[in-house]
């Protein structure tokens, strides 16, 4: 309790998580917003309408507010290298690992939280913005609810992810870099190497973190949504559990 009410005052008495939340609340509403007029602009066009999906309402919340939380996340620990205040916090707690699972614990909780608030809010926006091009857009069906219970896992388990990839590299810059390139481009790149390519893609994290969330495109994975969110986890957590075997070992 102690590591975590220490971790909590540090992330409630520090700016950065409050502009990241910012950004976050701003990108998931303000997308949601755009795809709703766009939708019900589109009812004038002679191309055809375009109707709002579920996914799409949400795609501010879990495509770039996803991201934006990873840098939160990320920031919590490589700013204490920055600054050298992790000496400090391993000193108060020799546990190294309860200082990660805290930070992971406590912003992973806080952003599914967050996220979960925004999926509703954003489908709300969606609806509401949409007009007649929106009078189908529903809740109903499992895949659709899925994507709205299952934004505030994945942000959870993304927060677990920077907090691992942060404690690896150390440093801001390049714990961002990856966490933004990884899932925007890296995993994408795969689609330029052929049948290679295409038998590689199913085992991506964050294609099948996709593939849960209803967005898995024409990749041909081996299992269910269900399948690929445990695969995902697995994947997580064997990077969180590399970061806390490397902490360990490490001089701070």
């Amino acid at each position: 309790m102690a590591v975590l009410s220490a971790e909590r005052i540090k992330i409630t008495t520090t700016k950065s998580p409050l502009w990241c939340t910012v950004i976050i609340i701003v990108l998931g509403l303000g997308l949601a917003t755009v795809f709703g007029l766009s939708a019900k602009s589109s009812l004038n066009r002679r191309d055809g309408v375009m109707m709002p999906t579920v996914s799409g309402a949400l795609s501010g919340v879990t495509g770039f507010g996803v991201l934006v939380l990873m840098i939160m996340a990320a920031l919590a620990i490589t700013s204490e290298y920055r600054f050298g205040t992790i000496r400090t916090t391993f000193q108060a707690v020799p546990n190294r690992a309860s200082v990660l699972i805290a930070k992971a614990g406590l912003i992973g909780g806080f952003g599914a939280v967050l996220t979960l608030v925004l999926s509703f809010g954003a489908f709300a926006l969606t609806k509401a913005t949409s007009g007649d091009a929106g009078r189908f857009l529903t809740l109903s069906g499992d895949e659709n609810w899925r994507i709205v219970y299952g934004t505030p896992i994945y942000a959870f388990f993304c927060v677990v992810l920077a907090v691992g990839v942060g404690a690896l590299l150390r440093q801001s810059a390049g714990a961002i870099a990856l966490l933004l390139l990884w899932p925007l481009l890296i995993e994408n790149l795969f689609n330029l190497f052929g049948s290679i390519g295409e038998k590689i893609m199913p085992f991506l994290p964050f294609m099948n973190a996709n593939n849960f969330l209803g967005s898995g495109g024409s990749v041909d994975f081996h299992w269910g949504p269900w399948g690929s969110l445990i695969y995902f986890a697995l994947f997580v957590l064997v990077v969180f559990g590399l970061s806390i075997l490397v902490v360990n070992r490490r001089d701070a």
